[in-house]
């Protein structure tokens, strides 16, 4: 092993195939604040029989705070909560990726391998809720990483804060890729019955081939539109999200996306433009370059025509939606289809007004 200056996206970040298995990235670099970077030389005495698949490491967190707080003017919600980092699901377009730097891993293989989980999650937002002068407003859970990434199965964090958030008679919006949303469906359909509650799932593409390969832990597409119908029966209102729309490559399934979530019984739908911000960007390419070489020059070519000639435009007003002819012609074949379908028509906020801290019963105060 030796040590270089990281150049983001050359040879010496390539993942052999076999240790990336079931995984998103091709590359690992190092974050954007590192100033060197650790890369693994073949010097011949590994054979490539000998490889393993690379496995999930799953780190605790204790917060001292779990409610984020924004103030972007072009997403709908200033407050959320993200019960992990780093999600397995391995999106290889996610733009959560860049956070990972801030931990001193790669935005790359290591953000779907080297996770973090609150624990205490559910204990600390009891905490806050309680705050004297805490006013409610919809919370959006799922806006940075997965919240029913595999990984909930085994520490229940998310069904932990659902809890607190019903006992308290809390607004919550949630958005998955993963059909374990459905474990929670008896707290989703009552909270959602009183007006307090709604679920979202992302569906990219009805492709199972390409939604592997995009998104290779999450659920397969046909699950995620299951869940959205098992939500639905227990009485929570659903929508779908398709993003990201990456022209030349999934565009054209809007339609099709738009009539299966229909059949499922979305209330709403949504979508967004590729982002690719700081490292998603060289991943993204790679990736590309990697799976559907036949594309790559014109998904490219695509995607920067919506940002102004870049990668990534990042200005508000523009991030999520795009500008130009190929953008515009997205959001008009989106706004017909919703339309044409009878989506996003009488769609009600969130209630705020049935917000009430628990009484301070023995149970209550366990969890502080």
């Amino acid at each position: 092993m030796f040590y270089h200056q990281p150049m983001i996206g050359d040879e010496s970040n390539r993942i052999p195939d076999k240790s990336r298995r079931a995984r998103g990235a091709t590359l690992n670099m190092a974050g954007r604040f590192e100033r060197l970077e650790h890369v693994a030389v073949d010097d011949g005495w590994e054979r490539d029989d000998e490889i393993a698949p690379t496995r999930t490491e799953v780190a605790l967190e204790r917060p001292r705070s779990i409610i984020a707080r924004n103030q972007s003017p072009d997403v709908p919600f200033d407050r959320s909560i993200n019960p992990y980092r780093g999600c397995e699901h391995g999106c290889i377009y996610c733009f959560a990726r860049p956070t990972h730097s801030f931990l001193g891993l790669s935005p790359g293989l290591d953000f779907e391998t080297k996770l973090t989980a609150k624990p205490d999650a559910a204990r600390v937002l009891a905490a806050e809720l309680s705050r004297r002068g805490y006013r409610p407003e919809p919370i959006a859970i799922g806006t940075n990483t997965d919240p029913y990434q595999p990984i909930e199965k085994r520490y229940g964090v998310m069904r932990q804060i659902l809890g607190v958030l019903s006992d308290f008679r809390h607004p919550v919006h949630i958005l998955t890729k993963g059909a374990l949303i459905e474990r929670d469906a008896d707290i989703l359909g009552e909270m959602g019955a009183t007006g307090i509650a709604s679920a979202g799932l992302t569906i990219t593409t009805l492709d199972r081939r390409l939604a592997r390969a995009m998104e290779p832990r999450a659920a397969a597409p046909e699950r995620r539109l299951a869940a959205l119908r098992h939500l639905k029966a227990a009485g929570c209102p659903t929508r779908v999200s398709i993003g990201p729309v990456i022209p030349g490559l999934n565009d054209h399934e809007i339609e099709a996306l738009l009539g299966a979530a229909a059949d499922a019984g979305v209330g709403g739908a949504g979508y967004i433009v590729l982002r690719l911000p700081r490292e998603v960007g060289p991943l993204f390419r790679d990736w590309l370059e990697a799976h559907y070489p036949d594309r790559a020059k014109r998904v490219m070519g695509l995607v920067r025509e919506m940002h102004g000639g870049r990668d990534y435009d990042p200005a508000w007003g523009k991030r999520m939606k795009g500008e130009g002819v190929v953008a515009e012609l997205i959001g008009r074949r989106f706004a017909a289809a919703c339309s044409r379908l009878g989506i996003n028509r009488g769609l009600k906020p969130l209630r705020t007004d049935l917000f009430r801290p628990p009484s301070a019963g023995p149970e209550q105060l366990a969890l502080f």
